[in-house]
């Protein structure tokens, strides 16, 4: 859930690769706190603060943590970004406050088993099912960091800007010579020069800048060894003792670490996350949701774009992207068929299928026992392509199912659109 410039940054700086041919890159997504944590381990200094599940949670962190303190900042716990900015479906505006210590409770109270929406949850929101309990911290100054991937350089890359606590789109349109980008060369590591460029660029008004140049320092030791694709802190923010403070926590890491990773795997939270995607992933598939009217179901990421493209050339859009891979069973057909008709939306189905090492006549078995094991109410329109191609169209042809079969890409697309619209 990169955010607008850097998401772009981000897709363009990392390839879809996996453990298999078909599996995807998921780029594993953590909560704010759970991201503190990890950053406090490494050193980063971080707002003390701690995650609360429900009224009782949170009155024994405020007594244990916090018995002194006059305000506290209540933030919701969601993975999606603009969650200050976000409204609750009850009404509650914001899904970040500051409030008076004996406030905190009602605050809490109000956010937890809410849904929060933001402009990147889409309308229907998520559901806030933890509030992070964090100390007031008297801010001097606000800026931006990050570090990603960058195919250019094919490296790490530090993105930093002297303004920060605002979107990066904002940062890039309003002050675009203040974002700066220093290279990180991936097998010598940071330097000092790196780590001072950094926050020159970062330009603290009164943090101790060697102090500061140690935690550049640290963030990119972080990143490294935990094989984030992602880490950006906004905003990271100077406090009035001359603290660097990491104010902000997003995190992302790579699925194909996972078997290293054991613990920071085991943060994942798919209550957050789209349960086709959880039920694609139990399944060894790749797939991503839209807001379509026409299932896609495809071998390979390339076949999936141009299917996409050419339902959108004939009218029709495009309910997601799922991609079966090159060997898939005839139980991942039937996962498959079961995800694409989970979907209320989906009022047809176009499979396309290129038969290279998914050979065409082992395709079309599985859709047929796939057809007959969901008991499809939708259209399905099959085109078949490539090795044993005969083979799979007579496999279709003679199963006895209301199935639709197409000569060629254009014609299946037409015949989807249609399919989807009667």
């Amino acid at each position: 859930m990169a955010r607008g410039l850097l998401g772009k940054l981000v897709s363009r700086a990392l390839s879809v690769a996996g453990k298999s041919q078909h599996q995807q890159l998921r780029r594993l997504n953590i909560h704010e706190y759970q991201g503190a944590e990890l950053m406090g381990k490494f050193g980063i200094n971080v707002p003390k603060g701690a995650a609360a599940g429900s009224i009782e949670e949170v009155k024994n962190v405020m007594k244990n943590m916090f018995p002194n303190e006059k305000e506290m900042v209540v933030k919701s716990q969601i993975l999606a970004g603009g969650r200050g900015l976000g409204t609750f479906q009850s009404g509650l505006k914001g899904g970040v406050h500051i409030v008076k210590v004996e406030e905190t409770e009602d605050i809490a109270g109000k956010m937890l088993g809410q849904i929060l929406v933001t402009k990147q949850t889409g309308p229907q929101g998520k559901v806030v099912s933890k509030v992070y309990l964090c100390e007031k911290l008297s801010l001097v100054n606000e800026m931006y960091f990050a570090i990603t991937l960058d195919r250019t350089t094919a490296g790490p890359i530090i993105i930093a800007c002297k303004k920060g606590g605002t979107s990066i789109e904002d940062l890039a349109e309003k002050f675009p010579d203040m974002i700066i980008k220093v290279p990180i060369d991936v097998f010598n590591g940071i330097s000092d020069d790196d780590a001072e460029k950094v926050v020159n660029g970062l330009a603290p008004k009164v943090a101790d800048r060697k102090a500061a140049m140690e935690q550049v320092k640290k963030l990119y030791k972080l990143f490294c060894e935990t094989d984030c694709t992602l880490l950006e802190i906004n905003p990271l923010a100077e406090t009035s003792d001359s603290q660097l403070i990491a104010a902000d926590a997003k995190l992302n890491f790579d699925d194909n670490a996972s078997f290293r990773l054991k613990d920071i795997f085991a943060l994942r939270d798919p209550t957050q996350e789209d349960p086709r995607e959880v039920a694609a992933a139990k399944a060894d598939l790749n797939y991503i949701g839209l807001d379509g009217e026409i299932g896609c179901m495809v071998n390979g990421a390339g076949l999936a774009m141009a299917t996409m493209d050419i339902i959108k050339l004939h009218g029709g859009t495009p309910a997601n992207f799922l991609d079966v891979g090159g060997n898939a069973s005839e139980q991942q057909v039937v996962e498959a068929f079961k995800i694409l008709t989970s979907d209320d939306k989906v009022k047809a189905i176009l499979v396309n299928i290129f038969g290279g090492i998914m050979k065409c006549d082992v395709i079309a078995s599985g859709i047929v026992y796939a057809a007959k094991q969901v008991s499809l109410k939708v259209p399905v329109v099959v085109r078949l392509e490539g090795t044993n191609v005969d083979q799979g169209k007579r496999i279709l042809k003679e199963s006895g199912m209301t199935l639709i079969t197409a000569e060629d890409l254009d014609d299946a697309a037409e015949k989807a659109v249609k399919a989807s619209s009667s």
